[in-house]
């Protein structure tokens, strides 16, 4: 398929930067001096988690309700999504005064249902899976109600809304040379493809997909069972099969398709966290995770990061910062054997404490196979690195205490 054929063309790109001007957020696109450090390459972070409904979902949803007609906006319209598309679609149908009906699977998280409904949007839980949402929303509301599908990827208006986002990252950094995006159903990818393709030819676009989700690389290779599925934290690109508009797209425009697995997702959201301050879900992390994967062959270039959005769940985030912490060797937990007496317990504390350690918890444990006179301490312990957290453990040792490496996963290498 030649370009003259693709669904979507730069011209449609443009205008629907023009229908959404004024309407979305013209989110920053910022060097990052820490990760340009870290990675060696140049670094550019797009941060579309800075948009009112925290994803860039909303560009493709406002470029589609913008296309409709009077009578299709009267009709009203339907989506079916878990996530962000729902709230883009919620908010933006209803500030433009057009009813819209969310079908979401009954076991979508209770916030996600709520933070729909309070944008505006009428929310039907149904089945088990995004499919079984699909085909009740196909039979009862565009069937029967003659409502109009806002597609979550799949659709020319859509594509060609997400493409704003590139289109603004190359006039805030010209000179990028390289984008990585997330590729869940393809209209990110697709459109920001055909933007970037149109103002310079030799850009390289780079797809990046959960490990358990390959949905586009498997349609490239024509191997539906490549996409094993599972729990992954990267929901947003958890998605089964590629539109048949984008993947199109894709073949013609993307040079490269990256997997990344769950520990390079966990360790991009702790560290867009702690470097740039700013709360990312894990599919708007996958770029910063496959760029650190294969940091070698990014080297020297001037690369563009897509941070499509920041809707996490907050219990999720404070695992995946507590575990960074632990991967980092900066919460460590020991297990220390001392004689069950007063005075016993301060003087680890003590021991701790003078080698610059941070008690955060302690658990006394008797019951053990150890002698009945003495216990075993289980601490947590924060460090401010790996280096310190093996001098904590070297300076108790050294004092005659044994000490071992605690439980739980709370270890240092």
């Amino acid at each position: 398929m030649n370009a003259a054929e693709l669904p979507v063309s730069f011209p449609d790109v443009r205008r629907a930067a023009q229908v959404i001007d004024g309407q979305v957020v013209r989110t920053p696109c910022t060097r990052s001096r820490v990760l340009s450090k870290i990675t060696g390459a140049e670094v550019w972070l797009k941060f579309e988690n800075f948009q009112f409904t925290a994803s860039f979902k909303e560009r493709g949803a406002l470029n589609k309700l913008m296309s409709l007609s009077d009578a299709e906006r009267a009709a009203g319209v339907a989506a079916m999504s878990a996530g962000n598309h729902a709230q883009g679609v919620a908010y933006h149908a209803t500030r433009l005064g057009i009813k819209s009906i969310i079908v979401m699977p009954a076991n979508t998280p209770f916030t996600k249902v709520r933070n729909t409904r309070e944008l505006g949007g009428e929310v039907i839980l149904h089945g088990e899976t995004l499919a079984d949402a699909q085909t009740f929303l196909e039979s009862e509301l565009i069937e029967k109600r003659g409502m109009t599908l806002v597609h979550p990827y799949d659709d020319p208006y859509i594509i060609a809304g997400q493409g704003t986002v590139g289109l603004e990252m190359l006039e805030q950094a010209p000179d990028l040379d390289t984008l990585i995006v997330p590729v869940g159903g393809g209209g990110l990818i697709a459109g920001i493809a055909i933007a970037a393709h149109a103002i310079n030819p030799q850009i390289q676009v780079v797809g990046v997909e959960s490990a358990a989700f390959p949905s586009a690389y498997a349609a490239l290779q024509n191997d539906p069972s490549l996409v094993k599925g599972g729990q992954t934290i990267a929901e947003g690109i958890a998605v089964k099969n590629i539109g048949r508009l984008t993947i199109a797209i894709i073949r013609e425009h993307v040079a490269e398709l990256m997997r990344v697995d769950e520990a390079s997702i966990e360790r991009a959201v702790g560290l867009l966290a702690s470097i740039e301050k700013v709360i990312v879900e894990g599919a708007g992390a996958v770029g910063l995770a496959a760029l650190l994967s294969d940091s070698a062959r990014f080297a020297g270039r001037k690369v563009g990061l897509v941070v499509s959005g920041g809707n996490v769940d907050t219990r999720l985030l404070a695992s995946v910062l507590l575990r960074q912490l632990v991967n980092e060797s900066r919460l460590i937990s020991l297990s220390i054997d001392i004689e069950d007496r007063p005075g016993f317990l301060a003087r680890v504390a003590g021991r701790i404490g003078e080698s610059g350690g941070n008690i955060i918890q302690v658990h006394h444990e008797r019951l053990h196979r150890g002698h009945a006179k003495n216990a075993t301490l289980e601490v947590m312990v924060e460090a401010q690195d790996e280096a310190h957290a093996r001098q904590i453990f070297d300076d108790l040792a050294a004092v005659g205490y044994s000490v071992r490496k605690g439980s739980g996963g709370m270890e240092f290498d």
